[in-house]
């Protein structure tokens, strides 16, 4: 296997790109990035510098993966979508020194034109929906939506929103049990 890198992509020396990833067009890969094994970045994707992205990431077009943002593997960050690395941003002021780290736990998604907000981090698995305005930690598993984005529900692993509100969940496609209270969602490790 090798890298896939169209010919328009600016890859700044010294930056790692795992095997088997591929970088399409216009895209901007800054020298300190790490991109794991196995990604796929869209058009017109920005990759700052202080930024690690696990295997099997995919970046859709149009979004930029600023400074202080990490992508645990299998993380799908769909068109348009926003992370932020300053809390309060000013031009006249340089706030480079007060970036706040954001995390994306693996599995997670998040939807097209969805903003993260700095400081920040996306339980496993979760799933951020489209045009959600995240501004506080999610739990693993589950389901946001709205500005701000409030829990709505809970979701797969497979990206199917499980019945119910508490107690045991059955996900009708793939059949994987969870265990769900008021505050938590946790696979029990049995399908049927």
């Amino acid at each position: 296997m090798t890298v896939t890198i169209h010919p328009t992509a600016i890859i700044d020396e010294g930056a790692e790109i795992g095997d088997g990833s591929r970088i399409w067009h216009w895209v901007h890969v800054c020298g300190k990035a790490r991109i794991g094994r196995g990604c796929s970045l869209g058009q017109n994707v920005f990759v700052g510098n202080d930024v690690v992205i696990g295997d099997n990431v995919k970046i859709q077009n149009n979004v930029s993966v600023y400074d202080a943002v990490r992508l645990e593997r299998d993380v799908f960050c769909g068109p348009s979508m926003v992370f932020t690395n300053v809390y309060n941003p000013r031009s006249a002021i340089t706030r480079k020194d007060e970036y706040r780290e954001t995390i994306v736990r693996q599995g997670a998604t998040l939807g097209a034109n969805c903003t993260i907000i700095c400081g920040t981090t996306i339980g496993r698995h979760a799933f951020v929906a489209a045009g959600a305005v995240v501004n506080r930690d999610v739990a693993p598993f589950a389901l946001v939506a709205g500005v701000p984005a409030k829990r709505i529900g809970w979701m797969c692993r497979c990206g199917t929103k499980l019945p119910g509100t508490a107690g045991e969940a059955i996900c009708e496609p793939c059949g994987s049990a969870y265990r769900i209270d008021l505050e938590s969602c946790e696979p029990t490790g049995s399908q049927r």
